[in-house]
């Protein structure tokens, strides 16, 4: 499996970046985008980066936030035959604080959408979940966020976010866009080998909750790839007590 950063909050390799996450990946013979961040970068770079986003063959959307799927409207017009998965619950409007957070609802009804709730197979080992049972063992760092219901703002539950796991030679691979439901929650839900994304701490201060986390996190075996919302001062906190973390930024290529 090979998986490229089309975008992210950073940089090492000089291409332009953004507060936004999305993810080419190449495994089991299919080609799939994850996530498509704010806009259009993803396009751009992934030209520079020799990605056909024409030829993907499926996308998907983690959760419905702009800066992860703002861009679905320039990879519908790009490519003409992908199906895009979404959670059927990821164009209700969603806010962070009383700024709009959420989708392009003009894109709601296209027919290239595919609406999903609980377990999706996807088929070739890829399968999507959203079934994280409501009592978690830790709190979630997913604060200031908002979903409009009868015309109220409550806290979102996150009931439009889901998961992505790739089963491959083996191993278990999980994508997770920003792991608004913890992300202690869910490596305990999946148990994956491998996890990729974001953890939500960059609102955390560096203290010992923060400490707690990235210990809990270590006590699973699995390889941790995070970017995007993980912060980049709050990664650089945890690293020394996660022996199997690293950071993914715009422009990288890692090999599973």
């Amino acid at each position: 499996m090979k998986v490229t950063v089309l975008s992210e909050n950073t940089s090492a390799c000089g291409l332009p970046s953004e507060h936004g996450l999305s993810l080419y990946v190449e495994t089991n013979g299919r080609k799939l985008l994850f996530d498509t961040g704010q806009g259009d970068l993803f396009a751009r770079n992934a030209e520079v980066l020799g990605v056909d986003l024409s030829a993907v063959g499926l996308a998907v959307i983690s959760h419905g936030h702009y800066d992860h799927g703002g861009g679905l409207k320039t990879f519908l017009s790009l490519n003409d035959s992908a199906p895009v998965y979404l959670s059927r619950y990821a164009f209700e409007p969603h806010f962070n604080s009383e700024r709009y957070n959420g989708l392009d609802v003009t894109l709601a009804h296209s027919d290239r959408l595919i609406l999903t709730d609980g377990v999706t197979e996807l088929g070739d080992g890829l399968t999507l979940y959203s079934c994280i049972k409501p009592k978690a063992i830790t709190s979630n760092a997913s604060t200031g966020l908002f979903m409009e219901q009868n015309g109220e703002l409550l806290p979102d539950d996150f009931r439009h976010e889901h998961y992505l796991m790739i089963e491959e030679n083996g191993r278990r691979v999980l994508f997770s866009g920003c792991s608004h439901r913890g992300a202690i929650n869910i490596v305990n839900r999946f148990r994956p080998d491998v996890m990729i994304g974001g953890f939500h701490y960059f609102r955390l201060g560096l203290d010992d909750r923060l400490k707690g986390f990235a210990q809990r996190l270590d006590s699973y075996p699995t390889q941790y790839y995070t970017c995007h919302c993980t912060g980049v001062e709050q990664y650089g906190f945890m690293k020394p007590f996660m022996r199997r973390l690293s950071y993914i930024s715009t422009g990288d290529s890692i090999t599973i």
